[in-house]
């Protein structure tokens, strides 16, 4: 059914209203009050995905459901992801259990790399996660936040050089950078702002606060 599609494209279609593209995948939370509401949903979400053979990454907590759904013969999204977003929260509906989209974020680490080929392999080998690419490194349990590698253009000096990227809604981002300022942080860079801004907390460790791909 096609390539991988860009967040926007994923986007466009009315269905996936409840979700939001992070990263290579799209999530979306659902807000089921009880553990036994979300086995309800879980066993339904289950059922379509062997209908679809199709299969979504599944968070079951006492009151929410994180679902998280990524094709692996494109490395990212595809239209079977569109198809199945939409059944899930149809299921969802049919049960009276409601989305949180405001809820969804993407956390990842970064690490800002002079020679990556060299760099990568111990991060791969302490951290016991498998290699995505030439610049990622994935947790195959699905539990852990990625690590991905930017490659520097020169040696950086005097400024850390791990980050952690936080990626939330558009209309979730200008509180969360106001209130980690107010919590003690301090702004390096609103450069790249409205996309996203840099922080430090006050020892300088740094974070890039992103607003989630895709809408508008």
């Amino acid at each position: 059914m096609g390539g991988q599609l860009t967040p926007a494209e994923f986007h466009r279609s009315e269905a996936t209203g409840d979700w939001h593209a992070v990263f290579t995948g799209a999530c979306a939370v659902f807000s089921t009050r009880s553990f036994e509401r979300g086995m309800e949903l879980a066993r339904e979400i289950a059922r379509l995905a062997e209908a679809a053979h199709h299969h979504p990454d599944l968070d079951l907590r006492y009151a929410v459901v994180t679902v998280r759904l990524w094709s692996h013969d494109v490395d990212g999204l595809s239209e079977r992801d569109v198809a199945l977003a939409a059944a899930i929260s149809g299921a969802a509906r049919a049960l009276g259990i409601e989305a949180d989209p405001g809820a969804v974020q993407g956390v990842k680490v970064a690490v800002d790399a002079w020679d990556i080929p060299r760099v990568l392999p111990f991060w791969q080998a302490v951290l016991g996660y498998r290699r995505r690419g030439d610049a990622d490194l994935v947790d195959g349990a699905g539990r852990g936040p990625s690590v991905w590698f930017q490659q520097l253009d020169e040696p950086r000096r005097g400024r850390c050089r791990l980050h952690v990227d936080v990626a939330v809604t558009r209309e979730a981002v200008g509180g969360r950078v106001a209130a980690a300022l107010e919590a003690g942080g301090r702004l390096v860079s609103d450069s790249h702002a409205p996309t996203w801004w840099t922080l430090a907390d006050p020892e300088g460790n740094e974070v890039d606060v992103a607003v989630l791909a895709g809408r508008g």
